[in-house]
Parts: C-alpha cells; sequence; structure tokens
C-alpha cells in the first residue's frame, strides 16, 4: 500500500498530509533494501522523524483526515514533480544511495506507478471531499546537516510567493509564542514547482501551510502529542481569522 488514511470522513475543512512519513521499502525495491545501513534509513535522510506522530495527533485536534505515505523518500519522493532531477536522490547529506545510483528510467517509472501516482491520487480525491479544503503539510527537519551550522528554529513556516495568505497570519501569530524561534520560510524555501503544495493547493487556489518540526522536538509520542495540542488551537484561530 502506498499511503494510509486517518479519518477519511471527519467533517473538519483541514486535509493533513504527511508527505515523508514512513521509512518503508517496498520487498519489490531491491529486494526491500537501498543498500545503507539501517543508521542511516533511521535518519532524516529517509523519512521525516516524528512527522507522521504528529500529524496523526493534529489530525484528531483538527476533526480532519490525515494522508500519510507508506514508502521512503528516498525510493521515491511524493513532495518533488515526476521531472525534478532529485525524486529519486542519489546522494543525501553525505549519504550515497546505492540502489538509486544506476537507476534505469524503466524502475523509475515502476516506482511512480506503484507508491507516488497512487499517492497523489488519495492526496486530490482527499482535497475534493471538502469544497473549502485547506492543505496542512507536516515536516519535519534536522538540527543540523553535516558540515552545516546548527538550526536554531524550533518552528519552521514555508510558502510560496504565489500565495503566502495562510502562512504569513500563521507566523504572525506564532512569534507571539515568546518561547519558540519561528523560520520564516525557513530551513528551506516553500517555493518548489511540482511539489505536493504546488500541485494539490497553488493550481487550484486552495489555502495551504507546510509547517516544519524540528525533529528533536517530536521523537517520542508524547512531544508529538504536546505539539499538536499546542499547535491545533493556533491553526484554527489562524485560519478563522483569514
Amino acid at each position: 500500500m502506498a499511503f494510509h488514511i486517518d479519518g477519511e470522513h471527519r467533517p473538519g475543512r483541514w486535509l493533513v498530509t504527511c508527505d515523508h512519513a514512513s521509512n518503508h521499502v517496498p520487498d519489490w525495491v531491491n529486494g526491500g533494501t537501498l543498500g545503507i545501513p539501517a543508521a542511516d534509513m533511521a535518519r532524516h535522510i529517509a523519512w521525516d522523524v516524528g512527522a507522521a506522530g504528529l500529524a496523526r495527533e493534529l489530525g484528531q485536534h483538527l476533526d480532519s483526515p490525515v494522508l500519510l505515505s507508506h514508502f521512503s523518500r528516498l525510493v521515491i519522493d511524493p513532495n518533488r514533480g515526476e521531472d525534478d532531477p532529485t525524486l529519486v536522490m542519489q546522494l543525501y547529506d553525505g549519504t550515497i544511495i546505492p540502489a538509486n545510483r544506476h537507476i534505469t528510467p524503466e524502475a523509475v517509472e515502476d516506482r511512480l506507478d506503484r507508491l507516488y501516482r497512487p499517492y497523489h491520487a488519495a492526496y486530490a480525491r482527499l482535497a475534493a471531499l471538502h469544497p473549502q479544503r485547506v492543505i496542512l503539510a507536516i515536516h519535519s527537519f534536522t538540527p543540523c546537516l553535516r558540515g552545516r551550522p546548527p538550526r536554531p528554529w524550533h518552528v519552521g513556516v514555508l510558502y510560496s510567493h504565489l500565495d503566502d495568505r495562510l502562512s504569513r497570519r500563521l507566523i504572525d501569530r506564532l512569534t507571539r509564542e515568546t518561547d519558540l524561534c519561528i523560520g520564516d520560510n525557513e530551513p528551506y524555501s516553500g517555493h518548489l514547482p511540482g511539489d505536493a503544495i504546488d500541485r494539490h493547493a497553488l493550481r487550484l487556489g486552495r489555502h495551504n501551510t507546510l509547517v516544519e518540526l524540528r525533529n528533536d522536538l517530536i521523537d517520542t509520542p508524547e512531544s508529538q502529542a504536546h505539539w499538536a495540542a499546542r499547535l491545533a488551537p493556533i491553526l484554527t484561530e489562524v485560519l478563522k481569522d483569514l
């Protein structure tokens, strides 16, 4: 199965998504291994650590459906366009991915058909279930990439210049939380043509935001529940004010 859905028929306005929910490698992909150690498969290079649990908790608080991928971003990245050169990564944060180094176009197409496209079909279907659907994409980021300075942000809010309405309000509200360091389009830019937000929100005029939590803050079920309880009322507030 390429994806999981929690609470498909919840009536809330949000659709909570987690593009990098899993580090699973299907058995039909190189015998279920990408050729890197288990320790690397547990790192952020293979999935967004803690993001799935946070997304599930937020879905409950917001009474909204949650869509979670069930394959590693290293197998194929559902948050990239089909023509993006980083769709199947061969090198990530210093780690070479042996199973991807000499991947054929036919193998990429197989991963698209069996994983990527079913995930996006489910995404489109869930988004269309509510006439005023709002996309809330949940991700996490590592405190430090190899050879880079530490990242100070607790929460990052990412957005495209094509539609920053919800994200700007969310940033303004979060900056009033005096114990938090908030990233404004940090640690990454939120504008990536062909990504999931572009495909399912920007092109269709849906309100959207992408929220990144530093993964050391959400690495346990207890911390995921804590952050969901903290963020859900803020998200409800900013959407009401939009």
